[in-house]
């Protein structure tokens, strides 16, 4: 079931209508719609095995569905090669997964400064824009450490500045306070709400905390691979205090 706390609603930047996709011979999904609006923060939860994972890679473009639509920008996805996929999650496309999956080689300024550096940018302003976001995130004074240096926490945030160092269009954010503490988890969090707010990012949060989807707009729930049409999900509005 979906909620919303919004009166009014943005266009969708996002907009998925029948996905389906299996492994071999075992659903994941069957037939799931969705929007997600330009600075819309939707939560999707739902029990372990649900699809919702799934649902968030096929939405970032990493999976193909074996079904349905997904359009982003107007555009479907499907119309996209692997390469020019790629380059979404580069540039439009923020993805942080809940271990951060950080560059093991690399320092941590060099993680985050990565997709700019694919993406054309000067080498020292891209280190620049890294650390700025590290700094937002907390992480500032380990930025020349190596992951392997640093706590999973600190390795999470690290990632979170990864994800967003484009300033991307859309954030995909799967369980990405479960490494860190609630203190560390809740800044995570108040600092998405503010990309949301200020840069008009869409954030689709996987998560099956009832404390985290209540920094969202709205909860879809998904259940076997639906989304669940029994009014189980609960929908929040973002307090001042966010």
């Amino acid at each position: 079931m979906t909620r919303t706390t919004r009166t009014a609603r943005t266009a969708p930047v996002l907009h998925a209508r029948g996905v389906t996709k299996a492994y071999g011979p075992t659903p994941a999904l069957r037939g799931v719609d969705l929007d997600l609006g330009e600075g819309e923060i939707v939560a999707v939860t739902g029990p372990s095995g649900s699809g919702k994972s799934t649902l968030l890679h096929c939405l970032a473009g990493i999976l193909r569905p074996d079904a349905g639509e997904i359009h982003y920008a107007g555009r479907p996805l499907a119309d996209r090669s692997e390469a020019e996929r790629s380059r979404l999650r580069r540039t439009e496309f923020g993805v942080l997964l809940q271990f951060g999956q950080l560059v093991a080689e690399l320092s941590a300024v060099e993680n985050v400064a990565l997709p700019l550096l694919l993406a054309g940018r000067d080498r020292a302003a891209a280190r620049t824009a890294a650390l700025r976001r590290l700094e937002g995130l907390g992480v500032a004074d380990v930025a020349d450490a190596r992951p392997g240096q640093l706590s999973g926490g600190q390795q999470q945030r690290v990632a979170a500045a990864r994800a967003l160092v484009t300033a991307p269009r859309v954030l995909f954010a799967d369980e990405p306070t479960g490494a860190l503490d609630q203190l560390a988890g809740e800044k995570l969090l108040g600092h998405l709400v503010r990309e949301a707010r200020e840069q008009g990012t869409g954030i689709m949060l996987v998560t099956h905390a009832p404390s985290v989807a209540a920094y969202a707009d709205r909860e879809v729930v998904l259940h076997d691979g639906r989304v669940d049409p029994t009014g189980l999900g609960t929908a929040h509005r973002i307090g001042a205090s966010r």
